[in-house]
């Protein structure tokens, strides 16, 4: 492997940690970092009973926000501030209590300011669950937050 593909791993891993370690949302549903590289990222949740709606299955919103999740730490690799612009979601199965889904995202497109993320999240069994979209928007200032000394 070269030192560049090196750097950017190391980074992309950085900028994950560092989100991680803010994101709140994602640590209390449980959704743990499989993986992570520039422009892509996997991440776990497992379904509790708290999360099924009121037809047996998953509420949409959880899936929504685990897939959500992936899109962030992918296009948040690069150690540039970015968020959504839009997303959307096609549920394709339900999910039950018990499952383990996987959300997988991959960068499609990246420019200056605007990238295009293409998740599929699966449960255990490979079976998919639902695809997502995401378009991301990139501001100002840095993923990775320097620490400061008062």
């Amino acid at each position: 492997m070269s030192q560049a593909y090196d750097d950017a791993q190391r980074l992309a891993q950085d900028c994950a940690s560092s989100m991680y370690a803010r994101d709140l949302a994602s640590q209390n549903l449980g959704i743990t970092i499989i993986r992570v590289s520039p422009g892509e990222a996997t991440v776990s949740m497992a379904i509790t009973d708290t999360m099924i709606q009121g037809h047996g299955s998953c509420h949409g919103g959880y899936l929504f926000t685990l897939a959500d999740s992936a899109f962030a730490f992918a296009c948040n690799s690069y150690d540039k501030a970015t968020v959504a612009s839009g997303c959307s979601i096609e549920y394709v199965q339900g999910a039950q209590k018990g499952d383990v889904l996987t959300a997988s995202a991959i960068e499609q497109s990246r420019g200056n300011r605007i990238g295009i993320y293409d998740i599929t999240i699966t449960n255990q069994n490979g079976h998919v669950i639902a695809l997502f979209r995401g378009k991301s928007y990139q501001i100002r200032g840095n993923v990775i937050q320097s620490e400061t000394v008062e």
